[in-house]
């Protein structure tokens, strides 16, 4: 019953540690993860596991081992803001693998890249054709980054001279079954015109409708729970 005790609270202290540590950190650790940061992350979570589960040590040295990773990652990190020398030797630096369609073999072997894992990452990129590819790039968390050739890429309406209406973000007017009020308001609209146009997609109240959105050119997409049956659908209006 102690034990159980003792783990639930240093549990706390992990968990709260690890959350504050986090928000210092910021998103980087998540949304770039270099192999620097993975194992960073790797070894910080080893620690915490260790400060809640480990019984035959103290909680203290376990802090402290967890503070001195999470400081070190926040200097590296305030470090590669200021300047980029600390960033190449971390992180290393973007290379570039494929140069106007041509594989930079030497390259490869400096990334310890084989030619499959190209192909893979290629194909990946929805790209089955080598000699389309102006530059490729890999990128210091691993993911490849390509510039297909002028005559390959799809032509946009801005090539052809031709005008899109702005369509912005939509907004959610009905999100399962309740009524966003505050994004209504910013439409002008209200509950009797939502209402209506529910009905007019053959949804009798709002509890029906999952979810509902307007774009910038009012056209609305409503989805309700009876999938299984009917589709959402879509309708612009007047």
């Amino acid at each position: 019953m102690i034990e159980s005790l003792v783990v639930f609270v240093r549990a706390i202290i992990a968990f709260f540690t690890l959350l504050i540590f986090t928000r210092i950190l910021g998103k980087q650790q998540i949304s770039q993860l270099s192999f620097f940061d993975y194992i960073t992350g790797i070894t910080i979570g080893s620690i915490a596991a260790t400060l809640t589960t480990d019984l035959t040590s103290r909680a203290w040295p376990h802090w402290v081992g967890l503070f001195v990773w999470a400081f070190l990652v926040f200097v590296l990190q305030w470090g590669n803001l200021k300047g980029r020398t600390i960033a190449k030797y971390i992180d290393g630096e973007p290379e570039i693998v494929i140069l106007k369609g041509k594989i930079m073999e030497e390259t490869l072997k400096k990334t310890r890249y084989r030619a499959a894992d190209l192909l893979k990452l290629l194909r990946s990129k929805d790209v089955f054709d080598i000699s389309e590819v102006e530059y490729a790039v890999l990128e210091t968390n691993g993911e490849l980054s390509i510039l297909k050739k002028s005559e390959v890429q799809p032509i946009t309406p801005k090539d052809i001279g031709l005008l899109t209406p702005y369509k912005g973000l939509s907004k959610e007017l009905i999100y399962d079954g309740k009524v966003m009020e505050r994004n209504l308001n910013y439409i002008n609209r209200d509950k009797e015109w939502l209402l209506n146009q529910i009905r007019a997609h053959g949804y009798g109240s709002f509890d029906e409708v999952f979810l509902a959105l307007i774009d910038e050119s009012n056209k609305m997409f409503i989805d309700g729970y009876r999938d299984s049956i009917e589709k959402g659908s879509e309708k612009r209006l007047e």
